[in-house]
């Protein structure tokens, strides 16, 4: 028989995200908070009303996918690029430094008479895999936090989507080197290989699809909605491509995707009708999805303290390490702590390569239990701060008016001309 609780389930994501996110709303926090919250809440780590399921799981892939397209689409490529050496230096020291820090932590508590490990390999590599984990940024949060507040076009904002792309590739290469020590049928060449194939992919493609849909446009501009289909066909073949030949995250390819597109006219139209089906399903059941995927173990008293230890560090270390890699290209104090704070949150990324440690041996199986927590605060957390360090109300209240009316001139031109170039299918029979 058939069952059709995903009806069931889908309905409760909506409504627990959408009401938990106004709530956090009126105590003046991201909406994303809430929906967060309803996901931890309503998932197997509290109630246990809602569980992952396989379309819970592969709607929230969707979800993250089109939420990085949007953040391609709404980004400002010459800005992105004048940032481009600032946000690999950031990802630089959003990398090392949390290394470091997690490596210190594992040492000095994965030892005989505190933490008993049950990992395969060496207590060395098993530290050094804690550090890898803190490596890991889930950028769609702060996308996320970042859109809501209207800031994704900023300086920061840019530098935080630059860094946190590249620190998606660089996380990529320290976990490739590691797992490459316990695992002896990991190639550290041929993935770097592959890295820079993407790119190459990422220009060729990125160039013959800019030609072809410009000349597309400009021939069949009076109806514009296959072009959105279009576009969404680019955003999940380059998101497949990126994880199926290169192994770079789909969302990786995705942003890259929405980064070709920008270029091309009528990008606010397709923006928008993205930015619908995003609100609607995919991004309320992505961010309730991380919390469902919560579940706490049973701790003893030493690995809650080590969790304790390894959240702190998780927090600082990036906040210190994109911090002083932001003050070294000359940001200003708010901008570097801004930029700090954006990449703080661990999301889903953690808990990747935490499971893929797992599977080779090089994480201890209770100490996955304070790798969860780290996921946890650091993804609630994230946004509060970020909207913290983006609040200077004296500065703020004018510009945000200002970039309002701004905002609603511009899509108030962008709905007359569509409207005046669109056909509609009465009019096509006629």
């Amino acid at each position: 028989m058939e069952s059709y609780s995903y009806l069931l389930d889908l309905a409760l994501i909506l409504l627990s995200t959408k009401v938990f996110g106004l709530l956090t709303r009126k105590v003046r926090l991201p909406q994303v908070v809430g929906a967060l919250l309803a996901g931890l809440i309503l998932g197997p780590a509290c109630l246990g009303i809602l569980h992952q399921t396989d379309f819970i799981y592969q709607v929230s892939e969707i979800g993250v996918i089109v939420l990085m397209f949007c953040a391609g689409l709404e980004t400002d490529v010459d800005e992105l690029k004048r940032t481009g050496k600032a946000s690999f230096v950031i990802a630089l020291f959003g990398v090392l430094i949390p290394l470091a820090g997690g490596f210190a932590a594992a040492a000095y508590f994965n030892r005989p008479g505190m933490l008993e490990s049950t990992a395969s390999t060496s207590l060395v590599l098993q530290n050094i895999f804690i550090g890898v984990i803190l490596t890991a940024t889930s950028v769609s949060i702060s996308v996320e936090t970042l859109k809501e507040m209207g800031k994704l076009n900023t300086k920061a904002g840019n530098a935080i989507l630059g860094a946190a792309i590249i620190d998606d590739i660089l996380g990529i290469i320290a976990l490739t080197i590691i797992t490459s020590l316990a695992d002896s049928s990991v190639n550290v060449f041929l993935v770097l290989g592959k890295i820079l194939a993407f790119f190459v992919f990422v220009g060729v493609g990125g160039y013959v699809l800019h030609i072809v849909f410009q000349k597309w446009v400009k021939g069949y501009e009076r109806d514009l909605r296959r072009f959105v289909i279009l576009a969404f066909v680019i955003c999940l073949v380059f998101s497949y491509c990126a994880e199926e030949f290169f192994g770079v995250a789909d969302i990786t390819g995705a942003f890259f995707a929405g980064l070709i597109i920008t270029k091309t006219t009528h990008t606010d139209y397709i923006e928008r009708r993205f930015s619908t089906l995003s609100y609607l399903l995919l991004s309320p059941v992505f961010f309730a999805n991380i919390g469902l995927q919560v579940v706490l173990p049973k701790m003893s008293t030493m690995i809650i303290v080590f969790a304790v230890v390894l959240v702190l560090v998780a927090v600082l270390t990036k906040v210190v390490g994109c911090g002083i890699g932001a003050k070294l290209c000359k940001y200003s104090n708010q901008d570097c702590m801004r930029i700090g704070t954006g990449m703080i949150s661990r999301g889903e990324v953690a808990l990747i390569v935490a499971s893929k440690g797992n599977a080779v041996g090089l994480m201890s199986a209770n100490l996955l239990g304070p790798v969860v927590i780290v996921v946890v605060i650091t993804t609630i957390i994230a946004p509060i701060f970020l909207k913290m360090t983006f609040s200077d109300k004296k500065k703020d209240s004018a510009y945000e008016e200002n970039s309002l009316v701004k905002k609603v001139n511009e899509r108030e031109a962008v709905d007359k001309q569509d409207k005046s170039r669109f056909i509609t299918e009465e009019e096509i029979e006629k």
